[in-house]
């Protein structure tokens, strides 16, 4: 039963959303550099009438329009119970940290909020205790490690990782330290009483506003499709803003999948523990290591070479179900001998449901009994190989999630629409009926930007393509003077181009993998005359404002592969059906995608720049016309002289 809806005091404050965004609010009055906007106020409004009402809203909001205080202002006044989900944990945090805080001093409002996010994101006091004596923290590095994690344990009050900023996300010690379902089931009540997860989920609990990101949202939902997801607390209203993440992130989460590095981690685990607290127990040992050699082997039936397809591709092969099935033996071997460990100790119960729950997953992979609703597929790596149950379409688990909640739904972002409608975002996900709200950015594009598509280059197919595309290239980076993001939707592609251009530019060049995404974008920025060479990880989430990038340039229109094993199965689905696989999924996935890279480069009003697309598609098939009537509204030209005067007219 969802809280009841509150009535809070409004103060002083103007009556309507819009006289709140608008010129005499308090946000322009409180906040600096606010500057009330017309879609911001329409698309505020339209909110506030949904969480009066209920039912679901879908609103597409251009760069520049401030989605996020359009949003956050009805939520605060609404007197209703919150969740708001974003794309990523960097978001979630600038969401609680700096947007929340903002918008409650302009509202003077004593709305509670809370951050919540998946249990391992936090430290664990009783595991970071025992992580001494770990037979695997040895190394120098990682004993350094636990000591950082240990000075700052003492002062946190939070116990959130992403506060030790001295440490990265991945470093190794982690995943010694940080909260385990498995590990802190077996703990006392009163063990927990000094939880992080505990404090955070109680504080979830009593907020009127949760921010949360879509990785714990979906992850719980997942649960809760079997009977028991209770992180999330029950809510009247969900905001789920970075909304076009959503499909690709509810196929992860409604899916399954068991891999070498799961397997490599469980027999890690269980050879410490066994060392540990069953040294007498040489079958348990056994056990691990005949699984261990049962892993390499699968891994080599593979192939060597890394690969990604559907499991049909290689189910059929007899040295491939030979090992799939000693597989599954020696998992339940150790399942059998895990089970009579467990007494021994809370490690090894830990280790015996994980072992479990891997060999749930390669029981369902095995079955290939699965129905048309499923998609096997697997990939290797040169190492390993992960094996993952799919779903062919998401709509269903989906909608049967949200209707269980029984809440108001507002799904938001800079790119749901294609061609001017909602209906690709809308069948992807089975939201049947809905209000749409559109936005157009608010940036004078025919003033401040321009789109240049160059004549005459071969088609994406031709093997000169990506050649061709330096070259008509090279002069619009001259022209920039540097100050352009260049992505491309292949890694090759990408070092073709490093290699074509390391010897010809008279200005820094930054390349993904060089360096993490952050340390890039930071350098790109304090250089101000850099070009930076990106696959797909920079198409969106990137937000570098002012004249450090004035240009960006993407070589081809970004189709998924055609050879991924889940695009195939569902490309393959709707043909047998009857429909047209490339104009009803790939091109709006495309399109989409599109719409990411583009909003790369207008960031601020007063940003300017050009976009090149060097993809021929977009001028001599039909379809081009349903990418370029989903961009922001650029002035086109195909004029290299006319790309030259532009960069004139508006350099310093």
């Amino acid at each position: 039963m969802p809280p009841q809806v509150r009535n809070l005091p409004l103060q002083s404050l103007p009556d309507s959303i819009t006289d709140i965004l608008g010129t005499d609010g308090p946000f322009a009055e409180h906040l600096d550099g606010f500057a009330p906007r017309a879609q911001q106020q329409m698309l505020g409004e339209a909110i506030q009438h949904l969480l009066d009402n209920g039912s679901t809203l879908i609103c597409e909001a251009g760069t520049g329009v401030g989605k996020t205080f359009a949003y956050l202002v009805p939520a605060l006044l609404s007197g209703l119970k919150i969740i708001i989900s974003t794309g990523t944990k960097h978001l979630q945090d600038q969401l609680y940290h700096q947007d929340l805080p903002l918008v409650k001093k302009a509202l003077r409002s004593d709305v509670s909020i809370a951050l919540l996010k998946g249990r391992a994101n936090y430290i664990c006091r009783h595991r970071l205790a025992e992580a001494s004596g770990h037979p695997a923290l040895s190394q120098a590095n990682l004993l350094s490690q636990l000591s950082q994690v240990r000075a700052w344990a003492k002062t946190t009050e939070s116990g959130d990782i992403s506060e030790m900023t001295d440490l990265p996300e991945d470093a190794p010690i982690w995943r010694y330290v940080v909260s385990d379902a498995d590990y802190n089931s077996a703990l006392e009540p009163e063990q927990l009483k000094d939880c992080f997860v505990q404090a955070a989920r109680k504080a979830a609990q009593a907020a009127d506003i949760v921010v949360v990101n879509h990785h714990l949202f979906f992850a719980d939902l997942a649960l809760k499709e079997e009977g028991f997801g209770e992180v999330l607390p029950s809510a009247n209203a969900f905001i789920l803003d970075e909304a076009h993440q959503i499909p690709e992130i509810a196929t992860q989460f409604f899916g399954s999948r068991v891999s070498s590095r799961q397997l490599n981690d469980l027999v890690r685990d269980t050879t410490a523990e066994q060392l540990r607290d069953a040294p007498d127990m040489s079958e348990l040992r056994d056990a691990v290591d005949a699984l261990a050699k049962a892993g390499r082997d699968f891994r080599l039936s593979l192939g060597v070479q890394p690969t990604r397809d559907q499991w049909r591709s290689m189910a059929d092969k007899n040295d491939v179900r030979h090992a799939i099935d000693e597989l599954h033996t020696r998992y339940s071997a150790l399942a059998d001998q895990l089970e009579i460990a467990a007494e021994r100790g809370k490690g090894l119960t830990a280790c015996l449901r994980r072992c479990v729950s891997q060999l749930s997953v390669l029981d369902r992979y095995i079955d290939t009994a699965t129905g048309n609703s499923w998609i096997q597929w697997f990939e290797t790596f040169r190492n390993g190989y992960a094996l993952s149950l799919t779903p062919l379409d998401v709509a269903e688990p989906f909608q049967r999630s949200v209707n269980a909640l029984s809440a108001t739904w507002v799904y938001t972002s800079a790119t749901l629409s294609v061609g001017g409608t909602f209906d690709h975002f809308q069948k992807q996900l089975g939201i049947e009926d809905a209000a749409h709200c559109r936005q157009e950015s608010p940036f004078d594009y025919q003033r401040n930007a321009l789109l240049y598509l160059p004549e005459g280059l071969p088609q994406p197919s031709d093997r000169r393509f990506t050649e061709a595309a330096l070259e008509a290239a090279f002069p619009v980076i001259q022209f920039s003077g540097g100050r352009t993001f260049f992505l491309f939707t292949s890694y090759r592609a990408l070092h073709i181009a490093a290699e074509w251009l390391e010897d010809k530019l008279d200005v820094p060049m930054l390349v993904q993998g060089e360096a993490p995404k952050r340390e890039l974008i930071a350098e790109f920025q304090a250089l101000g005359n850099a070009v930076l060479l990106g696959t797909s990880s920079f198409w969106e989430g990137v937000d570098v404002r002012g004249q450090a990038l004035s240009c960006v340039i993407i070589d081809k229109l970004p189709f998924a592969s055609p050879g991924d094993p889940v695009m195939q199965a569902r490309i393959d689905a709707i043909s047998s059906s009857g429909g047209n696989a490339f104009f009803d999924y790939q091109v709006p996935q495309a399109a989409i995608a599109l719409k990411q890279g583009v909003g790369r480069l207008i960031r601020d009003v007063q940003d300017w720049g050009l976009v090149m697309i060097c993809d021929p598609r977009l001028t001599t098939k039909s379809y081009g016309k349903m990418f370029l009537n989903s961009l922001p509204n650029f002035p086109v030209t195909s004029s290299l002289q006319t790309v030259r005067e532009f960069f004139e007219r508006h350099s310093p």
